[in-house]
């Protein structure tokens, strides 16, 4: 009786995790994604993922340090919007890199209608992905994002994403800062068996926050080798080709730990 009775719960779970799986996720998909509005991502990375025909997803935000006016450490809105005009998504980052589990909801409101009505007034699309600054994450953020109609939201904590199990709005990703090569390239192969890779980026270089930077060497080196390996890179916006949103969010429980 136990036996039948765990078998049953088995096949629930299974069949609720094909109601969220819209397709097969393949083997080797992986998704890019940039923070911070780094200049470096106009000027570097863009020309190299439209050479490789890679997606890319860049988070933007305003930050106030060092401030977002130095145009030598940031991109400006025009170049911002070059990237939407180029196939890139454009996402948001909050406005001003504000930390949500420090916001209040009406707080974390006012962030997002502030990068909402940047992106409206260049003519890029209302975002509907989401990355959380610094990797920390909360309950009023999980709430009001899928309210506002973003579909997807990221976070850190260096594991792959299982569409099966991760809630929508708590995706992990894995950060390719500094010079570990060895570190990166085990992260991107465990795109397989249902999960998909998240890659955080920061600036190529990044001279506004050295401690996240990547060396452009380095990261050539990781999109030769994607490119060399055959595998499918894709922006965030992207995994809703794989991912039924709305039952995902309906049914997959929110889990916070193993984020950062």
């Amino acid at each position: 009786m136990v036996v039948w009775l765990a078998l049953l719960g088995l096949g629930a779970v299974g069949r609720a995790s094909a109601q969220v799986i819209r397709r097969p996720v393949p083997d080797k998909l992986i998704v890019l994604t940039f923070d911070d509005a780094a200049v470096s991502h106009a000027t570097y990375v863009a020309p190299l993922l439209k050479k490789y025909r890679f997606g890319g997803t860049f988070f933007v935000c305003e930050f106030r340090e060092p401030p977002f006016a130095d145009k030598t450490k940031y991109m400006s809105w025009a170049q911002i919007r070059g990237l939407h005009r180029q196939g890139f998504e454009v996402a948001s980052h909050t406005l001003t890199h504000q930390h949500v589990n420090k916001l209040s909801r009406p707080q974390l409101g006012a962030e997002l209608d502030s990068i909402e009505a940047r992106c409206r007034a260049w003519g890029i699309p209302r975002p509907t992905t989401f990355a959380y600054p610094g990797y920390d994450t909360h309950p009023t953020a999980t709430a009001l994002l899928p309210e506002r109609g973003y579909l997807f939201a990221r976070a850190g904590g260096a594991r792959a994403y299982d569409p099966a199990t991760d809630h929508p709005t708590l995706l992990p990703s894995f950060s390719i800062s500094g010079p570990d090569t060895a570190k990166v390239l085990r992260a991107i192969r465990q795109a397989r068996g249902g999960r998909i890779v998240i890659l955080t980026v920061h600036g190529v270089p990044d001279v506004a926050h050295y401690w996240v930077t990547t060396p452009p060497t380095l990261f050539e080196q990781y999109l030769a080798y994607l490119h060399d390996h055959r595998y499918k890179v894709i922006a965030l916006r992207d995994l809703a080709r794989y991912v039924n949103v709305p039952e995902a969010l309906r049914t997959l429980p929110p889990r916070y730990e193993n984020l950062k």
